[in-house]
């Protein structure tokens, strides 16, 4: 999984090198056990265990109001790329929803996240999901 996953996040990186990747939920989850891969800072403060927090982006991923949730990374993802006990590091979660700001939020109470935005934060890849008409990008943000 890790492999298929750097892959991928190298194809992407060369395509636009001055973008964040973006890779689904189970491309950047599955097989994944590093917990200090996506908000570290918060790892023992009352963020999720790794587990918990892909059991609930999947159950979010499910709402009909939701296109789709997608996992961007860091800009330091690469650092996998030479330690292969490593798994890329991830920035921030995507949720594509026709929704308010306000309702996101409210799905990710307890995930001890920062809170949630509108857009693309570092700027949109050129793979990234469009969204449908009436839907928008919801970043949420860790640090």
């Amino acid at each position: 999984m890790r492999e298929k996953l750097l892959a991928k996040l190298q194809q992407l990186h060369a395509q636009a090198p001055d973008k964040l990747p973006v890779v689904t939920l189970d491309e950047y989850f599955s097989g994944n056990t590093e917990e200090e891969c996506i908000a570290p800072n918060q790892v023992g403060y009352g963020r999720p265990s790794l587990a918990d927090l892909y059991k609930r982006f999947q159950t979010i991923e499910q709402r009909p109001e939701v296109q789709g949730v997608f996992v961007g990374m860091h800009s330091d993802w690469d650092m996998a790329l030479e330690d292969s006990a490593t798994w890329p590091a991830a920035e921030n979660i995507h949720i594509l929803a026709n929704a308010t700001q306000d309702a996101v939020a409210a799905w990710i109470a307890g995930l001890e996240a920062d809170g949630v935005i509108k857009g693309w934060p570092y700027g949109e890849h050129p793979s990234a999901p469009k969204p449908k008409p009436g839907f928008q990008v919801f970043t949420v943000c860790w640090d």
